[in-house]
């Protein structure tokens, strides 16, 4: 077998060989991005955020206690709780202050690894779509901020096989934050549109439509929530960092994207040594079993 090497025509290191003898358009350079960084994490399924799961639990934010009392409240017990997709483990460790016991699933191995340890949470490597826990045990399913990566159909089947009758199912997903106008018009405009924009994975446009996507139980109506988190402008950087689109973009152009918006940022938040208060609205979807899965042959 011979090997040739093919020089890159342009600054995102795609060949023309690669798209076919034209200049790359946005999107066929943001999947030729989205091989690099899968090939480079050794990923083998759609994982977006294996190769920073470090940054991505220091840097992304918590969920307030609240919330999980809710859920707590109008669970049917509060003996076990699935935490699907748990990334690093935030809100099964929230989870297990509420709940006897937690199983938290994520298919990184990554992500597990860096996840927060707990004696009341069992971590383990599971896709969504086939968890491997027992049916008929769960009191409450959580899917917090992953909902939009998942095969629904296949999901949604699972969710009803492991829910107790009554059990609950809830995901939650927060979208653009809010610090001040002007630090808002920075990133949440010019650099999540313009700057990342063709570097998002397409499911990411589903958590802009986060409230239509189907859903497996007739829906609850639920309280207001809300994150916050007391920032440095380097906390917020490192949480830019995190996202899949600025990792897909550093993967296909071998640069930081948030170079683009540095010196813009800079002057928007001011004194670098201020804290500021960032809030991400928090959208709760819930709904309630109340039917008995038909039994399997």
């Amino acid at each position: 077998m011979t090997c040739r090497h093919v020089k890159p025509l342009n600054r995102y290191n795609v060949t023309s060989e690669e798209v076919g003898g034209r200049p790359p358009s946005p999107m066929a350079t943001a999947r030729q991005a989205d091989r690099r960084y899968r090939a480079n994490a050794g990923m083998t399924f759609k994982d977006h955020f294996s190769k920073q799961a470090a940054d991505y639990a220091k840097f992304r934010p918590q969920y307030r206690p609240e919330l999980f009392e809710y859920l707590g409240g109008i669970a049917p017990q509060r003996k076990l709780a699935w935490d699907c997709a748990t990334g690093n483990g935030q809100a099964a460790v929230a989870l297990a202050s509420v709940f006897e016991r937690v199983i938290a699933t994520d298919a990184s191995e990554a992500q597990i690894a860096n996840a927060g340890a707990h004696a009341r949470v069992e971590y383990r490597v599971a896709p969504a779509e086939n968890s491997g826990i027992e049916s008929d045990t769960i009191d409450l399913v959580m899917v917090a901020q992953a909902l939009h990566w998942f095969d629904l159909d296949r999901f949604y089947a699972e969710v009803k096989r492991l829910l107790k009758l009554g059990g609950v199912f809830a995901a939650s997903a927060y979208k653009f934050f809010h610090i001040t106008p002007a630090i808002d018009e920075v990133v949440n405009n010019r650099y999540y549109h313009k700057v990342v924009g063709p570097f998002w994975p397409p499911e990411r446009t589903l958590i802009e439509k986060f409230e239509q996507l189907p859903f497996p139980f007739p829906e609850t109506e639920t309280p207001r929530f809300e994150m916050s988190v007391q920032w440095k402008l380097e906390h917020l950087i490192g949480y830019l960092r995190t996202w899949s689109a600025t990792q897909r973009f550093i993967a296909a152009n071998r640069r930081d994207p948030l170079e683009e918006i540095a010196a813009e940022l800079a002057v928007a938040w001011g004194d670098t040594k201020q804290s500021r208060r960032v809030v991400w609205p928090l959208t709760l979807r819930v709904g309630v079993k109340t039917t008995p899965e038909p039994a399997r042959e």
